[in-house]
């Protein structure tokens, strides 16, 4: 529990990184995938599968495991867009960052601390707005990092083409 009130420019910077500022990661991606070059398609792909899977686990943790959120227990009001409904643990927002910024990680490691860097602080963000315990960050971080590398180490894509040839996701060509 955080024991002080912020002011009107701290709610609104907490706001902003708390609720939208994992939208500008996402367009991150998508610029260094058309303006810069440094992403590939097949790494935007990896990328958003690794996204939609650990969202889709942490979604399911959080509906068969609910904990409750800070704000239900200490009353103190938050600083995000909309009031989540569901649990805690883990949180979404961090694990989707966390699967986004691992991912561009292990692609170019210099563009991919800035997203680990913007990854961490929509965590604290999380925390400081009220609606996440640091553990919900944390386990939020940690199975975001552990399906972007199984994502990547597994080599998806070129499972998905193996099984669906004609919709060929990767940028190499098949022989």
């Amino acid at each position: 529990m955080i024991p002080f009130k912020y002011h009107a420019v701290e709610d609104l910077t907490i706001l902003y990184f708390a609720s939208f500022f994992i939208y500008f990661l996402f367009l991150g991606l998508i610029v260094l995938w058309f303006i810069d070059g440094k992403i590939k398609k097949e790494q935007v792909v990896h990328a958003l599968f690794a996204c939609l899977f650990a969202w889709v686990i942490a979604s399911l943790i959080k509906h068969f495991f609910p904990t409750l959120r800070p704000f239900i227990i200490n009353g103190r009001e938050i600083d995000v867009f909309l009031r989540p409904n569901d649990g805690a643990f883990p949180s979404e927002h961090t694990t989707l960052a966390f699967a986004l910024a691992v991912t561009v990680f292990m692609h170019d490691r210099r563009v991919g601390w800035i997203f680990l860097i913007g990854a961490l602080v929509v965590g604290v963000a999380r925390v400081l707005a009220n609606v996440h315990y640091p553990i919900d960050i944390i386990g939020g971080a940690f199975l975001g990092t552990l399906v972007a590398v199984i994502v990547e180490k597994t080599h998806f894509l070129d499972l998905i083409n193996r099984f669906s040839p004609r919709h060929e996701l990767s940028s190499k060509k098949r022989e």
